[in-house]
């Protein structure tokens, strides 16, 4: 008859095994290399913004994290190329999560859906955008480049960083409310656009505060005023759109970390919890803070009703506003 002890320790040791098998993605992972897809080229908002964060995540999870920033199609493309990957932990997708909720409203077969074909890990933050002209448009504040737009009776150039960006989005609401019509030029990410904007082939651009700020330094860009509820820091003298006279025209842009449907828990929980270190680090904030980024930090559960929120608020926008890709 077997020893009741004997029997006991060798359950024991089937538990402990299991829970060591079930715990092993939190304590092996990860073993190699991670890639962080990014949906906008290099140079722009979210690349810099990306960057920033992957190069400490790095070092807290001691592997490389590799950068692919696949741009095009409002997003879409390398949000396709994300939900694709294997489930296994070594795929993360650094979504400007704003722009893909408009392109998924936008676009009539989109190629993933990021409540479908993802798991939330953590909101990262967000990025104000401004209207950017070129330094020679006679127009110094909003009234007068709206004055401006209209003297040019349709007749003029504005740009965007993509059909389906957000850019696109606010242009488009833009022209509409001040009923003005002109031809508008997509572009594959602010990287491409705003070298056609300087040299004057372009007459204005919603852009992020991040990826145009050089350039405003510089003087090859004028801002004209900030697209959201609150003056940036970075320019004090930049009022906002509401504060020059367009009310309601304020827009929160998301930023966020996500994997395939199918990554295993622990993995999301830690990469959840390395990334919660990250953004409520003050040095970070502080040096994102000079590049006009707002790190702000959202669980995932959070995240999962964020990205869900912001999905029905922008279909409801394309609709109301009947807004098409070019």
């Amino acid at each position: 008859m077997n020893n009741p002890k004997t029997i006991l320790l060798g359950i024991f040791g089937l538990l402990t095994a299991f829970s060591s098998a079930f715990a092993a993605p939190e304590t092996d992972w990860p073993k190699k290399p991670i890639v962080a897809i990014v949906s906008f080229p290099a140079g722009g908002s979210t690349d810099i913004f990306a960057r920033s964060v992957t190069a400490p995540l790095s070092e807290a999870l001691g592997q490389s994290i590799v950068v692919e920033n696949k741009p095009g199609a409002g997003g879409m493309i390398g949000l396709g190329a994300a939900a694709k990957a294997a489930p296994d932990g070594y795929t993360i997708h650094i979504s400007a999560m704003t722009n893909q909720s408009i392109s998924s409203a936008l676009f009539k077969n989109p190629p993933a859906d990021l409540q479908k074909d993802f798991a939330p890990v953590a909101l990262i933050g967000t990025v104000p955008h401004l209207i950017v002209i070129n330094p020679n448009v006679p127009a110094k504040n909003l009234p007068e480049l709206i004055a401006f737009i209209k003297s040019k009776k349709g007749d003029f150039n504005y740009a965007s960083q993509g059909n389906g960006s957000l850019s696109h989005l606010e242009s488009t609401l833009f022209m509409q409310r001040i009923g003005a019509t002109g031809t508008h030029i997509p572009y594959k990410g602010s990287s491409f656009a705003l070298p056609d904007l300087i040299a004057g082939n372009t007459l204005m651009m919603f852009d992020s505060v991040t990826a145009s700020l050089p350039h405003i330094q510089s003087g090859k860009l004028r801002p004209i005023a900030i697209a959201a509820a609150e003056r940036s820091p970075l320019m004090p003298n930049v009022p906002t759109l509401g504060q020059d006279g367009m009310k309601q025209f304020d827009v929160e842009n998301f930023y966020a970390v996500y994997v395939p449907k199918g990554t295993p828990p622990a993995v999301i929980a830690k990469l959840e919890r390395e990334i919660r270190k990250i953004l409520t680090n003050p040095d970070f904030k502080a040096r994102m803070a000079t590049q006009g980024i707002h790190p702000q930090f959202a669980n995932s559960e959070q995240l999962s009703q964020i990205t869900a929120s912001e999905a029905a608020k922008w279909e409801k926008v394309v609709k109301s506003a009947n807004i098409k890709v070019d």
